[in-house]
């Protein structure tokens, strides 16, 4: 089964209004940027994005935020992003903050079909209000739900066309859970290879997991906040 597209705008086509997408990435290492890019030029609109954060202004999420096309956003982290504060503070944008260690938790539960889960986590804070809570052996726990999409976007160093994801040490970051949590997972991948060519031991997605697969032509992999010695 070749499972592969032509290019990044030929799976965002598929993408409607509306959809709850999750997009993998670390800051901006690990980011599908050419499915990003195609989302903007595409013009898809009202989307819930779930990524542990926005990009920055002129790369990765940022971009569509820019172009008012996210609606809202499940996140851990925003702070490099003033558009994104921006929106927020005006009320244009929904955000859901979620504490890093059980965003990660609320996706594998997802991908799992796990029905939630107790975390002492946010315990006595906003993240819990309005959530169950209980107390297990005499500690306080918070009771949080899956996180689950429509799609995801995962970024891939290797792919094949079966759809076997091998990732690069910190691009691996969210996107193998995403691509568990997900009704159809797309991947963009760096360099593709036919199958039988990855080792078996160092595939960490198993195809069965990935719908279909885009080759990038190229990858800026900027740095998010570059910090340098004085010489």
């Amino acid at each position: 089964m070749n499972k592969v597209l032509p290019d990044a705008a030929a799976a965002v086509a598929m993408i409607p209004d509306g959809a709850t997408l999750m997009m993998g990435g670390f800051g901006l290492c690990g980011i599908p940027e050419h499915l990003i890019a195609a989302l903007r030029a595409r013009g898809t609109r009202d989307l819930t994005i779930i990524s542990n954060n926005a990009g920055v202004d002129a790369f990765g999420i940022g971009i569509l935020l820019q172009t008012r096309q996210v609606r809202k956003m499940i996140s851990t982290y925003v702070g490099e992003n003033q558009e994104f504060e921006r929106q927020c503070l005006s009320g244009e944008l929904d955000l859901e903050l979620v504490p890093q260690g059980t965003f990660a938790e609320r996706i594998r539960a997802g991908g799992a079909g796990i029905g939630g889960f107790f975390t002492p986590t946010g315990y006595g804070t906003v993240v819990a209000e309005g959530k169950e809570t209980r107390i297990i052996d005499g500690r306080p726990y918070v009771f949080e739900k899956p996180l689950r999409a429509d799609f995801a976007f995962v970024k891939a160093f290797r792919g094949d066309r079966l759809g076997n994801l091998v990732y690069r040490r910190t691009a691996r970051n969210f996107n193998p859970m995403m691509a568990t949590a997900a009704k159809v997972t797309i991947a963009e991948v760096e360099q593709l290879v036919e199958p039988g060519t990855l080792d078996p031991d160092a595939v960490v997605t198993p195809g069965i997991f990935v719908k279909y697969v885009v080759q990038g032509p190229g990858y800026e992999k900027r740095i998010e906040r570059r910090t340098v010695r004085q010489a």
